[in-house]
C-alpha cells in the first residue's frame, strides 16, 4: 500500500525518535567537491542517532581519502565515530554500491537506513520528517518524492529532462502496476526489517534501476510505502554518472520484474 504524507512546518523529532539508530548510506565516485558540504549538513541536523556511511568506489579524485579525513572529525559524545567509509575496489554500479552499504548498515545495528546522493540534490532537512513518518506509521519505506503534491524540481531542469523523468516513472509504475508516484527516486528511508525481508543479496540491478527493483520488492512483500514531498535540486559540482548501459538496464528491468512476479504467481 502506498500513502502520501505532507507537512508544512519543519519537523523537530522528540528525543526518543532522534536517537533511533539511522544510517545514511551515500555512494560516491569522484565527489571530492561535494562530500565535505553534504557531510557537514548531515552532521549538523540535530539528529544524534544519525550516522553517515560513505561507500566509495576507489574514486580517482580522492573522495575516499577526503571522507576518511572528515570522519575523524565527527564523533559522538561517547567518542564513537558518526561517519565511516566503506572502500570498494572497483566501480560496478550504483545499485551494488547501495546494496553493500545498506547491508553493512543493517549488520552494524541500524534500525533505519536512508539512501542519499552525494551531489547535494537530496534535501537533508527532510530527513527528520521522513524518519518521523516511518516511526509514526510503521512504514517499511518512506520515499522522498518529487511527484506527490508539494514536490518540486530544480529550475535548472529543462522541459526535456522533466518530461523524461515523468515518463520513466509512469513507464515503470504502469508496467509493474504500482501506485508509487516516484518509483525511480533515490532519496528513500528503509526500515531494517524491510531490507532483511527483501534480501539485498538477491537484488539484481547494478544501476539506477535498483531504485525501482527495491520499491517493487517492498510492495510485493506487503510493506507500507509512504511518500513525502521534497524539492529536488540539480547538482552544482561534478558530472552525472548516467551512462547508456544504465539507461538500457532501466528500460528492461520493469519487464524482467513483471515476468518474474508472474512466474512466481
Amino acid at each position: 500500500m502506498t500513502v502520501e504524507h505532507q507537512t508544512t512546518a519543519p519537523v523537530v523529532l522528540p528525543e526518543a525518535w532522534a536517537t533511533v539508530p539511522l544510517t545514511v548510506v551515500m555512494p560516491t565516485y569522484n565527489e571530492a567537491g561535494n562530500i565535505p558540504a553534504v557531510a557537514g549538513l548531515l552532521m549538523n541536523l540535530g539528529i544524534p542517532g544519525l550516522r553517515l556511511l560513505v561507500v566509495d568506489d576507489s574514486s580517482p579524485d580522492g573522495t575516499g581519502r577526503i571522507a576518511e579525513e572528515l570522519a575523524a572529525g565527527y564523533l559522538a559524545d561517547d567518542g564513537t565515530p558518526r561517519m565511516s567509509v566503506l572502500h570498494r575496489t572497483s566501480k560496478d554500479g550504483l545499485g551494488r554500491a547501495y546494496a553493500a552499504g545498506m547491508s553493512k548498515a543493517v549488520e552494524d545495528g541500524a534500525r533505519y537506513v536512508l539512501q542519499m546522493d552525494a551531489d547535494g540534490s537530496h534535501p537533508a532537512d527532510k530527513i527528520a520528517e521522513m524518519l518521523g513518518v516511518a516511526l509514526s506509521t510503521d512504514a517499511g519505506l518512506v520515499v522522498g518524492s518529487r511527484y506527490v503534491p508539494g514536490g518540486t524540481l530544480s529550475d535548472a531542469w529543462g522541459a526535456h529532462r522533466r518530461l523524461l523523468s515523468r515518463w520513466a516513472n509512469a513507464y515503470a509504475s504502469t508496467i509493474l502496476g504500482t501506485r508509487v508516484r516516484d518509483i525511480t527516486g533515490g532519496f528513500n528511508l528503509w526500515s531494517a526489517d524491510a531490507l532483511r525481508a527483501i534480501d539485498l543479496a538477491s537484488v539484481g540491478s547494478a544501476g539506477y534501476s535498483f531504485q525501482v527493483e527495491m520499491k517493487y520488492a517492498a510492495l510485493r512483500r506487503g510493506f507500507q510505502v509512504m511518500e513525502v514531498p521534497i524539492h529536488f535540486e540539480d547538482r552544482t559540482v561534478g558530472e552525472s554518472k548516467m551512462s547508456l548501459a544504465v539507461q538500457l538496464e532501466s528500460i528492461a528491468m520493469p519487464w524482467k520484474l513483471r515476468a518474474r512476479s508472474v512466474g512466481r504467481g
